[in-house]
């Protein structure tokens, strides 16, 4: 299956900026993240979903973290299926404690 050109995009940016990046720079690539992130049109692919979780950041990125993470849950499958190793990425972390309530009656 075909990744997006939109998905491509942001993917480029590798993952998301820190909060503590105050520099002009830093600015400049938030802005264009966000921009191209919300150009992403959901539902994403699970091949896509793969790729978009390997894009979170270490904090918040001012919420740009939670709109990556409501387009990674819009695929048709949970990326994060088994409770990932001590340390990992607290987005990822997420995913899992969120697929994991999911399974609970």
């Amino acid at each position: 299956m075909a990744i997006r050109d939109e998905l491509r995009e942001f993917i480029r940016f590798g993952p998301l900026s820190s909060e503590d990046d105050n520099s002009e720079d830093g600015d400049e690539a938030f802005d264009e993240m966000e921009r191209v992130l919300h150009a992403i049109e959901k539902p994403v692919t699970d091949e896509e979903t793969q790729l978009l979780a390997e894009c979170f950041g270490d904090d918040n990125c001012f919420g740009l973290a939670w709109t990556l993470l409501h387009l990674v849950e819009s695929a048709s499958s949970s990326v994060v299926t088994s409770e990932p190793p001590e340390g990992s990425n607290m987005w990822i972390a997420r995913l899992w404690t969120r697929y994991r309530d999911t399974l609970v009656d």
